[in-house]
């Protein structure tokens, strides 16, 4: 397939409205270079005679993402600008898009990310099959406290100890929490002394801090089922940036420091002066 022909249409296509045609409901787009440049497929095959199916898409190296796992602002304000109208979310939600990876930036980034886990092995910081973000919290977390790591011996993985006691580590990734809480097996947490819930922002550092004692948990948030969901609103006010309770099992402030966000760091900065 010629890629300079698809992308001249392309750039055609978006170069003036299309308010009085029927394209408005199709639900395959083709993304060309550049910002806010689309076509529908239906479009580019009368314009492009050996272009028939969307297969050949395929075969020629696009990629089809769904509307809702898409860049949703750019394709909806060209939409909306092109068509004069809303994109109905009924049409969305059955939308899809091709566009061409640039493979050049995906391999040098794969690469990257390779050298960066090898690295990250050598330091011992991934140790086994449990995601990035998670091995990286827990890492943090034994840094941070000074917890002592051990093969478990009843489980797969490991079980940390502060001062001989046992604590459970749960990690979550995001810059904000889920609105349903962070899920914690009371099982876990009924065999340790405390938990400590480590956020990880999405960039990967600390953003906050949660040191609770398990009996705690146990009293405040036992109920039926054999999960705890622990809200920010329930458990907010036991955070690093907001209690002082637990602030003296740090025994790394300097990483607690260094490893949380900005924000988090200027938050819990006076209490480790």
């Amino acid at each position: 397939m010629n890629f300079e022909r698809l992308q001249e249409f392309i750039e055609v296509f978006s170069q003036e409205k299309h308010g009085s045609s029927d394209y408005y409901k199709e639900e395959i787009f083709v993304k060309g270079n550049g910002h806010q440049k689309f076509a529908p497929l239906k479009y580019l095959m009368k314009k492009i005679e050996e272009l028939e199916t969307s297969a050949q898409l395929n075969k020629a190296g696009l990629v089809c993402d769904s509307f809702n796992l898409y860049d949703q602002d750019e394709f909806q304000e060209w939409y909306e600008y092109q068509f004069s109208r809303k994109l109905p979310r009924t049409l969305s939600k059955n939308i899809t898009i091709y566009n061409l990876p640039d493979n050049k930036k995906i391999f040098d980034a794969i690469e990257t990310v390779n050298k960066c886990f090898e690295v990250l092995r050598e330091q011992h910081i991934l140790l086994n099959n449990k995601n990035l973000p998670v091995q990286l919290g827990e890492w943090y977390a034994k840094t941070i406290f000074g917890l002592k790591q051990m093969k478990s011996s009843s489980q797969r993985g490991f079980d940390f100890y502060l001062n001989g006691k046992r604590v459970e580590i749960k990690v979550t990734w995001g810059d904000l929490s889920s609105p349903k809480g962070i899920k914690v097996r009371k099982s876990l947490v009924d065999l340790s002394d405390y938990c400590i819930v480590m956020y990880i922002a999405r960039n990967l550092m600390v953003r906050e801090i949660c040191f609770l004692d398990s009996d705690f948990i146990m009293r405040k948030f036992s109920g039926k089922g054999h999960t705890v969901f622990l809200k920010d609103s329930d458990v907010g006010q036991y955070f690093f940036s907001s209690s002082s309770k637990h602030v003296d099992k740090v025994a790394n402030s300097s990483a607690l420091l260094k490893y949380g966000t900005p924000v988090f760091a200027m938050k819990i900065a006076e209490q480790f002066q």
